[in-house]
């Protein structure tokens, strides 16, 4: 879907999409085509139960005098609630609605509302986000689709007086809707198409964009004593990889980084602990931390950011054979401490373990974020509307926890302490793996925090988030990217040069 901006100037064809202000009070443009239309906008608001709230929808057939096809009334909600996540709403609904209508072209009109927390320039190239966002398809396997069932829409006119403004403002959020997309891509694939070696060699592409690259391989990676991360790829015929992106933006290209970790088990089969069948084919999709990362790298460097961030993503195959891991085994991880497997199905936090510690020990970053498709627990606590944040620094924390509202990414930090901490203590090894069921995601991250020295540290527990079974204003069922948006404005409202 081509999108443009341009001057108010409704077209001779096609949907036009029009907002309203909860009350049933109509923007200037919407006020307008009730005008030319002898009151019809009016009449059709009275006769239903549309009252302008946030994301309701009222769709009509052009009334007579219009040169148009159909409108599309959108709800805002109240003046003063309208930011930047009911912009991108107020876009994704329109995509919603329309993509698969038969229309081709839509046009979309941005007025100059009183009391909104946005410039008209502002609210349009949100607008054009959500649009963007919502428009997501995976389809590539596809090959018998009908026509009817494919999207329709090719192109959106956001029209506002200051089309300019609009589309300069809209170009680092296009940056970021590439880097969403890129990860939604990654996680999207299945486990034939993306393993450790074709992931790496998807992250190898961001060289383009000004990203430096690096790949490890198992030799490296052995040299170096990672022998919790290589633990759980031994049972893959797939070679393990760690793959290093960096993104120098700041002015002084030294400075310590900002550090961003990702889990990329591409599938996880649990090991000789093996997962129950029913439900296992989703789990190509326990990479999400490392597609997050993969994703923001893209996001920031595709927008300039002024910041220095280095991307690691640990990437194994977990399957169960004759050389895989057994529960009981004891490895040593590249910090030296040793690790008792009880169970061969909590192996992403052993793969965290020593990217952690490489991360650490090569780049004294400033702080560190992992993001790990980790626990199944953390759905159980959180469900499906947060992921779940865990943190050494209390700052950091509130950060996190800002820059996820600010996207509609939203996270909810979790406690630590000691009494979880001996939940993990081996009879035979420095730690277990895992500890018993109550508290599963704290204790999770009690063995990550093991592998933390001194540095500001979070971890972002994502299982609940990573894939979406509904469809959401700015993002269709299936993968979801979560963690890119987040990581974006963490970076752009913390670590960037102003």
């Amino acid at each position: 879907m081509k999108i443009t901006f341009a001057k108010p100037q409704p077209p001779n064809g096609g949907a036009v999409v029009v907002g309203v202000l909860e009350g049933k009070v109509l923007t200037p443009s919407a006020a307008s085509l009730d005008a030319q239309s002898g009151g019809a906008l009016i009449r059709a608001i009275a006769a239903s139960r549309f009252d302008g709230k946030r994301d309701q929808i009222l769709a009509l057939l052009a009334p007579a005098g219009l040169k148009f096809s159909r409108v599309l009334l959108i709800g805002l909600g109240k003046p003063e609630t309208v930011d930047s996540l009911a912009a991108q709403g107020f876009g994704g609904t329109l995509v919603a609605q329309l993509g698969s209508s038969g229309e081709v072209q839509a046009w979309v009109a941005v007025d100059v509302v009183e009391g909104l927390k946005l410039s008209a320039a502002e609210f349009a190239a949100n607008v054009a986000q959500g649009a963007r966002l919502r428009s997501y398809e995976f389809d590539k396997y596809q090959t018998k689709r009908k026509s009817e069932d494919k999207p329709s829409l090719k192109k959106l006119v956001v029209a506002t007086e200051d089309s300019a403004a609009a589309k300069a403002a809209f170009a680092p959020l296009d940056q970021i809707a590439d880097g969403v997309f890129l990860a939604r891509d990654l996680v999207s694939e299945p486990a034939n198409i993306i393993h450790p070696e074709s992931l790496a060699d998807e992250a190898k592409k961001l060289a383009a964009i000004g990203v430096e690259v690096e790949v490890l391989g198992e030799k490296q990676m052995k040299k170096l004593g990672m022998g919790a991360l290589l633990g759980v790829g031994q049972g893959s015929a797939r070679e393990s990889q760690l793959v290093v992106m960096r993104w120098n933006g700041a002015k002084d290209r030294n400075a310590a980084p900002l550090a961003l970790v990702g889990k990329g088990v591409t599938f996880d089969s649990g090991g000789i602990s093996l997962k129950p069948g029913q439900g296992m084919e989703e789990m190509k999709w326990d990479m999400a931390g490392a597609g997050a990362v993969i994703g923001a790298m893209r996001a920031l460097a595709g927008r300039k950011a002024a910041a220095n961030v280095v991307g690691i993503v640990g990437l194994v195959e977990n399957m169960p054979s004759s050389t895989a891991q057994r529960p009981g085994d004891v490895v040593t991880s590249m910090s030296g401490q040793t690790i008792e497997v009880i169970n061969t199905d909590a192996e992403g936090r052993l793969v965290l373990a020593d990217a952690l510690t490489y991360t650490q020990q090569r780049f004294k970053p400033k702080a560190v974020i992992d993001l790990a498709t980790l626990t199944g627990a953390i759905i159980i606590s959180l469900g499906h509307e947060y992921a779940g944040l865990f943190a050494s620094d209390d700052d950091l924390a509130t950060r996190i926890t800002a820059a996820g509202k600010a996207v509609g990414e939203k996270v909810w930090r979790m406690p630590m302490g000691e009494a979880y901490d001996k939940e993990i203590k081996s009879e035979i090894a420095d730690m277990k793996n895992v500890g018993g069921r109550e508290g599963g995601s704290i204790t999770a991250a009690q063995f990550l925090k093991r592998f933390v020295e001194d540095v500001a540290w979070a971890h972002l527990d994502i299982a609940g988030m990573a894939w979406s079974k509904k469809d959401k204003p700015t993002c269709p069922k299936g993968a979801t990217a979560f963690g890119v948006r987040l990581l974006d404005r963490l970076v752009a409202d913390h670590y960037e040069e102003k």
